[in-house]
This record gives C-alpha cells, structure tokens and sequence, in this order.
C-alpha cells in the first residue's frame, strides 16, 4: 500500500465490489452517471505492471460490476478504458479501468465511442496552480 494514493486510502464504504485481487467503487469524478473504477488491491501503477492474476480479477470485477449498472441504470452501452502514464491520460498513478455506462442521447453521434467527448456530469479538477477562470 502506498500512503499517498488515494486509491490505497479508500475508505471501505466506498467499495461496492471486491474478490480476493480488486475491487470497484463508483468514481468521485463521473462522466457518466454510474461510472465505476475497478483497481487491483496491491498498488500498481499501470496495466504492464498488474501480474495476469490480477488483470483477470479486475476483468471478473468488470463483468460484475455491468451487471450492477444493469440493474441500477440501465444503460444503452458501455465504454471500457485504461490510461496509462500522464500523456495518456493517467492522473491517479494507481492501475484502473474505467467502465463508463452510455445512455441514449448523452451524445448526438456516439460513433467513435472514446475518440469523441463525453460532456462530464462533474467538472475534472484542475491541477494546482492551473487557471479555472477559463
């Protein structure tokens, strides 16, 4: 455990699904509603760096947690994604996939998936120092 990661620190309430590897917890900064994040419970910075052990329990927690969204929001689909490294996209230097669920009209052309923005029900945070007057 890193000290440092926020991921590391969560608090147990937060978790929503676990197996002995992962766990999965709804992200505090959602692009959608019912966005989760699923993580390996050792810290590791990225995918390369997860054992095959660990991938296929964050996979289990994937398949879970889209029946959970089923259930909860019931999307129209899903984007799955992992940023890896600070240019791509990585801010939490802690391994996690994103399994965003997709609703009808929450984009006017969803072709393309990823490649095209998806409007953010909460605002990102800006780094310190970075201007938000913009």
């Amino acid at each position: 455990m890193t000290i440092s990661c926020v991921f590391c620190q969560l608090a147990k309430e937060a978790i929503v699904l676990e197996n002995e590897l992962a766990f999965a917890f709804y992200d505090k900064f959602p692009v959608q509603k019912g966005h989760l994040l699923i993580v390996p419970k050792r810290h590791v910075e990225t995918y390369f760096d997860a054992t095959d052990e660990e991938i296929a329990a964050i996979h289990r927690l994937v398949r879970q947690g889209k029946e959970r969204l089923d259930r909860e929001h019931q999307p129209d689909g899903y984007n799955i994604g992992v940023n890896i490294g600070h240019y791509g996209g990585q801010t939490v230097m802690h391994l996690h996939f994103h399994l965003i669920p997709r609703y009808n009209g929450d984009i006017e052309d969803p072709r393309g998936g990823i490649r095209k923005a998806v409007p953010n029900l909460v605002p990102y945070p800006p780094e310190k120092g970075e201007d938000t007057h913009t």
